[in-house]
């Protein structure tokens, strides 16, 4: 489970240029203010201190700590400008800010697609045309802020993150669909920007939702009490995880900080190694899905093989499937090879034996898998697992029982160490709860709350994979937290822009068209918009390419709606259908300007029905701003659907060149 977070806020460093006065991570030089309005300022003191804010615009505010020493002050900005300098005393210290722009700040959150950085995650995952756009992302009045993945059974006052200026360094490892928004609204306004990123790859909307709202849901209402009640357990499980060594990944100065990492537990590889107190897992599978659950971290696996009598001296190769995320391979004590950097899940491992290792028909297999976030492990198909002499088919399976140990934990750029000879993770504290990312409430606790009330303009949301296997929940979740997240903030109903997911091959037990139709649904919660993605995505990749787009159709929304720019921000949205004898003709929003079907292989991925509800493929005429559906086959037509699978892509567009979303007329089951 991922739960070092709280080691890591629990060692977090507030703003301090004094002995006394304190503020949170979210107050650093290089920060972008909210133009135009009154931005909260908050922080610690000594109990009793009055806080003093004085700005270099010609502003300043005054406060007063209360008797837990905590304060907040508001002060008033000027339209965009700066760069400012902002100080804040108590009387005794002071805390300095430099490089201050007053401008535009917008809240960039959800899973992988919104976390994928500019530089992506390659060599499968990654980003149209990043390398030009990295080299070119130097501009001072565009920054950033990412929050550091952290969960919290309890909202936090703090998170870990810092300011930073937009330059090729920083670009690349920030997230891309939040820059190219971010970029868009700058060459449009021409003011500074600022966007805070907090966001973390393979989490549901639930988690995102504070503990007031989530605990309204019939199906979450036990959630908060259960935590409540695991308190004891989790501190307990703190204490017990603050004791151990840690390595800091990203104080590593290397294109290739997994490689060779030395975690004490080289032993592993070793066929004499005892590994008697290991346990037991069927291979392959996502480690999730285990008795380990939501772990982010090392494991070792280990199994020994018997192969045949006639293959004894030969080169064989050894044949793994795809391993999440990294490997590193041993056969006899010997490295056969591995994938020590990120980018490579989808990748099959298939390593040579030589010959020489082959000294008898039994082999010693050890493999250390490092997995840095959402699923992890030795993962695919059965029949991808298995040793065969090279340049033959015939094979001994692999699949099965191996031995397994969790060697290290990761969380926040740090792996925590966990002695390996002793098997020291079999007597980690159990927790009566699950207490992952996946968590409701922990999410919002961790990486929402330490940023409330940060004065923003709005917010863009891309997320929902992770919830496509209860797209109906989704409809009553997703608007739930947006009015969370309004009313903590309280600045009304600040614009909320989102992106409906992809088209994506989820397999046959997932109807995601049905989480794209919540998302729809969710338009009818006020000052929300948003960017359709049915052209852009990639039925083969989860994380397509094309982010750009992606950035670009959210800034639209924000361009038209709130800085009065004159541009289409949406693709046609279904507004109504009227039977006419054979055909049906369906009326748009957004579509004024004329629609475009623009077919994919011959294909329009429309479907039309009659009452026996059976859907067949439909003929599409344009008629100005309406569609006109049918089929010769139907003559009593009663029902359209458009793009009503997992990866049928967008064919249906208005004049601006925007795609429509997918929807239905009927509501059958």
């Amino acid at each position: 489970m991922r739960i070092l977070m709280f080691l890591l806020l629990a060692s977090l460093i507030l703003a301090e240029k004094g002995n006394g006065l304190k503020m949170p991570s979210i107050f650093s030089d290089n920060m972008v203010l909210q133009q135009n309005s009154k931005v909260a300022l908050w922080g610690l003191s000594k109990p009793g201190s009055e806080i003093t804010v004085k700005a270099s615009w010609n502003e300043m505010a005054i406060s007063k700590a209360g008797e837990d020493g905590k304060w907040i002050a508001y002060i008033k900005t000027p339209s965009a400008g700066g760069p400012f300098l902002l100080k804040i005393s108590d009387g005794q210290s002071e805390v300095e800010f430099n490089n201050v722009l007053v401008g535009e700040v917008w809240l960039c959150s959800g899973q992988s697609n919104m976390e994928m950085p500019l530089e992506g995650w390659p060599p499968s995952d990654t980003v149209a045309n990043s390398k030009e756009v990295i080299a070119n992302a130097t501009n001072k009045n565009i920054r950033f802020f990412t929050v550091t993945r952290a969960i919290s059974e309890k909202p936090e006052y703090d998170c870990i993150g810092h300011w930073e200026e937009s330059n090729p360094e920083t670009a690349a490892k920030f997230s891309a669909t939040a820059y190219f928004f971010g970029k868009k609204l700058y060459d449009e306004l021409k003011i500074p920007i600022g966007l805070i990123h907090s966001s973390w790859g393979g989490t549901p909307v639930e988690a995102w939702t504070g503990a007031k709202y989530i605990s309204t849901v019939e199906e979450y209402k036990d959630i908060v009490e259960k935590l409540k009640d695991a308190r004891k357990e989790i501190d307990h499980l703190k204490t017990w995880l603050s004791e151990k060594p840690t390595i800091d990944i990203n104080s590593i100065k290397s294109p290739t900080p997994w490689k060779g990492l030395d975690l004490n537990d080289s032993e592993c590889s070793k066929p004499e190694f005892d590994d008697s107190n290991w346990k037991t897992m069927v291979l392959p599978v996502k480690w999730e899905a285990t008795e380990i659950g939501n772990f982010d971290g090392v494991v070792w696996f280990r199994k020994n093989v018997t192969i045949k009598e006639e293959w004894v001296g030969k080169e064989l190769l050894l044949e793994l499937g795809p391993i999440d995320d990294m490997d590193v391979t041993y056969v006899n004590g010997v490295k056969l090879g591995g994938y020590e950097e990120g980018g490579y899940w989808q990748t099959d491992r298939i390593y040579k034996i030589p010959a020489e290792l082959v000294k008898g028909k039994n082999l010693a297999l050890a493999v250390r898998v490092i997995d840095t976030q959402g699923g992890g492990g030795i993962w695919g198909s059965s029949e991808k697992m298995k040793i065969r002499p090279a340049g033959s088919d015939e094979s001994v399976s692999i699949s099965g029982e191996w031995k397994y140990l969790p060697v290290a934990e990761y969380y926040g750029g740090k792996l925590y160490l966990f002695d390996v000879k002793n098997a020291e993770y079999n007597s980690r504290p159990k927790l009566s709860v699950e207490y992952s990312s996946y968590t409701p409430t922990l999410l919002f606790n961790g990486m929402i709350a330490p940023l409330i009330p940060y004065g923003i303009k709005g917010a863009i949301w891309y997320q929902g994979e992770s919830n496509t296997g209860n797209p109906e929940l989704y409809k009553t979740l997703f608007p739930l937290m947006i009015k969370n997240w309004r009313e903590e903030w309280g600045l009304g109903d600040f614009p909320f822009y989102y992106v409906q997911i992809a088209p994506y091959n989820y397999g046959p037990n997932v109807e995601s068209q049905k989480l794209r139709e919540a998302q729809l649904i969710t338009l009818s919660v006020p000052n929300t918009g948003m960017a359709v993605t049915l052209d852009i995505g990639n039925p083969n990749n989860i994380h397509p390419a094309d982010k750009k787009n992606v950035g670009e159709r959210l800034a639209r929304w924000a361009l038209a709606k709130n800085y009065g720019k004159k541009i289409d921000f949406s693709g046609p949205i279904y507004k109504s259908m009227k039977i006419d004898g054979n055909k049906i003709i369906l009326s748009f929003d957004y579509a004024d300007g004329g629609l475009v079907v623009k077919e994919i292989n011959g294909e329009n991925n429309f479907l039309i029905a009659g009452n026996d509800k059976v859907f067949k493929k439909a003929r599409v005429e344009i008629q100005n701003d309406k569609l006109i559906v049918y089929s010769e086959s139907i003559e009593n037509p009663v029902a359209v659907r458009y793009c009503w699978d997992n990866i049928s892509e967008g064919t249906l567009f208005n004049k601006a060149g925007l795609p429509a979303s997918s929807f239905r007329t009927d509501n059958w089951n």
